[in-house]
């Protein structure tokens, strides 16, 4: 990026920020996620780092909170308020515990200085300011831009875990960050679906909203919250007598809640930057436990005194710094669209992006779907799009910051032809999907062997999608079979194949070669069968030759079988060609296995299980696996038939559905003890 294109875009990063911007702080509108604009922040800030000259006054880099409402009364802060510097990895702790100890070394001279920390859940709440005259409280206020807020006492007043009046009567001002519990959360938002209202994004915008609220009723419907985590001036030094003012920060903490202000108890005192680390690796895992919003941990240097010392820039405390968890949404450039061919031919177009950090790790690619979700979507080649990853999930393309294109962005067109073999793709009036109809098609031949060898299917550990392109463009695998002949000496002359790797390797085959019936017909890669549906029926035939034998129709009665999968199945047992693979197979040694049932108890039989959201303590893939080992099924659509939903991190419309159908909601917590 030359000069003139960083100019363009900081231009442009900075009218879509501060759009987004006022949306969310003065109309109490929603339109991106705080991920995604964090993301637009932080390319904006590395922007200026880059190219200083082109920071102004006016970037929202240089600001602090949203401008005042005209219904409410401006309030002038007594005491500066702050936002914090934001850090997303360990090395961003390293070198804010690096520059403080610079600037401390630089103001006393001595360079062996050991620093320790208080760190604290950061609430994804809203800022308030509450000042205390004799005790009594006297306003509250919102940050607005730092300087001047917005006097929003009747509705905080409203709060019942903010003290109107206080032990001792003390000038003071505190900070906080008021919050909305995550059960009033979803209580209000079924309220507003009853009444067709618009549904709020998420707690945060909820509370804000309650608190701009003319009619201070509405403010205390919501059953707003509060924690306390600051106390920033005390009026009068005369008040020392009564009063020792803390020398650090977890000292301020213990006599905030000994004032009578609640204050989280998660809170911890750190001694080293390895301590901060544990505490956020903990947060990080547990924080769906607690029934608010937690989106990262405040790190703060603990000594008051060398708070001072360190001081502030124009908009943020130098001693302290926010270490946010891996965003699930973040934005990033569109730098081409390519097509992947999957094991049914299917062609679908694959987003390669500018290399991004999503939900903790690095990303280059994005499923773009079908060329529909391409039109839905309206995106092009150079598009800023927002992508989401939850979990395992495969990163997708949520949307487009429109705002951000320059005229240069390049429509996609889906190929006419399959741009590996070359032979013209067909389309069918009932699917989106387009194919490639050759049968010898390397490319699909290419993603049959991978989901063959891959963890669903005959996991065979070590056999990645790299080694399985090596050694079929070497002419040593053609085909499934092929796997199950390999010898070790077909592997050693190869590069990257030391004889240790291809010990393991065939090694690892050999152990893969039993197998359940389920995984066996998944494997072999049918059209429109799934992974459910091939254990399913895995279980409900429990033989290979009953799969032979069995017809069209007789698939149909199965309960879960459509048209589509049933002459799918049939059609592929029908073909002379794929029952001379399944002898061939056998022949290789594999041997097909009955379902486990021996170490365990069958406590779900008859059970059936939906999951919804990420699981925090174990992936989804073994959740299924824990469920059927004790004879549940699991399905991938709640009905009436569905016993129970498994509800993990942001569960999406499967609860909505089973709220609705009263079907049991159970979380992960309960889920572990029936499994256990």
């Amino acid at each position: 990026m030359n000069k003139l294109e960083a100019k363009k875009r900081i231009e442009k990063l900075k009218k879509e920020i501060n759009h987004h911007r006022y949306l969310y702080h003065v109309l109490d509108k929603i339109e991106i996620s705080d991920a995604a604009l964090d993301s637009l922040k932080n390319e904006l800030v590395k922007l200026e780092e880059r190219y200083p000259k082109f920071k102004t006054l006016d970037s929202p880099t240089q600001r602090i909170g949203g401008e005042s409402l005209d219904k409410f009364k401006k309030v002038e802060h007594q005491v500066r308020q702050w936002s914090f510097n934001d850090a997303f990895e360990e090395k961003e702790i390293i070198d804010f515990e690096k520059r403080v100890k610079k600037i401390l070394t630089s103001k006393e001279g001595n360079n062996k200085i050991n620093l320790d920390y208080t760190c604290e859940l950061k609430i994804d709440g809203l800022h308030i300011v509450l000042t205390y005259e004799n005790g009594i409280l006297k306003t509250g206020a919102t940050r607005g831009d730092g300087k001047i807020g917005e006097n929003v006492t009747q509705n905080l007043k409203t709060i019942e875990s903010i003290p109107l009046k206080i032990e001792k009567n003390l000038n003071i001002i505190v900070e906080g960050e008021v919050f909305m519990p995550k059960d009033i959360f979803e209580e209000l938002n079924k309220k507003r679906e009853k009444k067709r209202e618009l549904l709020f994004a998420n707690p945060r915008n909820a509370a804000a909203g309650a608190i701009r609220q003319l009619d201070s009723k509405i403010a205390k419907e919501r059953k707003l919250d509060c924690f306390i985590y600051d106390l920033s001036q005390i009026a009068s030094s005369s008040l020392e007598r009564v009063l020792e003012i803390p020398k650090t920060q977890s000292a301020e903490l213990e006599l905030l809640k000994n004032l009578g202000f609640k204050v989280s108890n998660f809170y911890k005192y750190c001694q080293s930057v390895e301590d901060v680390f544990e505490f956020y690796n903990y947060w990080k895992k547990h924080k769906e436990q607690e029934n608010y919003w937690i989106d990262g941990i405040v790190v703060k240097i603990n000594n008051r005194n060398l708070q001072d010392k360190i001081g502030y820039t124009g908009k943020a405390p130098r001693w302290a710094i926010a270490y946010k968890f891996p965003a699930e949404q973040t934005t990033t450039i569109i730098e081409d669209i390519k097509i992947q061919i999957g094991r049914t031919g299917a062609l679908t177009p694959v987003a390669h992006l500018t290399p991004v950090n999503v939900a903790g790790s690095t990303v280059s690619r994005a499923t773009l779907h079908n060329k529909d979700e391409i039109d839905r979507l309206d995106v092009r080649i150079g598009d800023t799009v927002i992508i989401q990853k939850a979990g395992d999930i495969i990163p997708e393309v949520v949307s487009v910051v429109k705002g951000l294109r320059n005229g240069n962005e390049q429509k996609f067109i889906m190929p006419k032809k399959c741009p590996y073999c070359k032979t013209g793709v067909i389309k069918s009036a009932e699917e989106v999907a387009v194919y490639c109809p050759n049968k010898n098609c390397f490319a699909v031949e290419l993603r049959k062997l991978s989901h063959f060898v891959g963890k669903k299917s005959f996991n065979i550990e070590g056999f990645g999608p790299n080694k399985i392109k090596q050694l079929a463009a070497e002419g040593i695998i053609s085909g499934f079979v092929d796997i199950f002949e390999l010898k070790k000496g077909d592997l050693e002359p190869l590069e990257r194949f030391a004889e240790k790797s291809a010990d393991n390797l065939i090694g690892a085959i050999k152990r893969s070669k039993k197998i359940t019936l389920g995984k066996f017909i998944f494997a072999l890669g049918i059209r429109h069968i799934g992974e459910e549906t091939a254990l399913d029926l895995g279980k409900i035939l429990g033989d290979l030759n009953k799969f032979k034998k069995i017809t069209k129709e007789e698939l149909k009665i199965i309960d879960g079988v459509g048209p589509k999968v049933a002459e799918s199945i049939a059609a592929y047992f029908r073909n002379e060609n794929n029952l001379k693979l399944l002898d061939d197979l056998l022949k290789t040694g594999v041997e097909i296995i009955p379902e486990n049932e021996k170490h365990q108890t069958q406590k779900l039989k008859g059970l059936s299980f939906v999951l919804t959201g990420t699981l925090q303590s174990l992936s989804r893939d073994q959740a299924k696996n824990k469920i059927r080992a004790l004879g549940g099924s699991v399905s991938s659509s709640v009905s009436q038939d569905t016993n129970y939903v498994v509800a993990g991190k942001k569960p999406g419309g499967k609860s909505e559905k089973a709220k609705k159908l009263e079907v049991k909601i159970i979380g992960e917590e309960e889920f572990l003890k029936m499994v256990s």
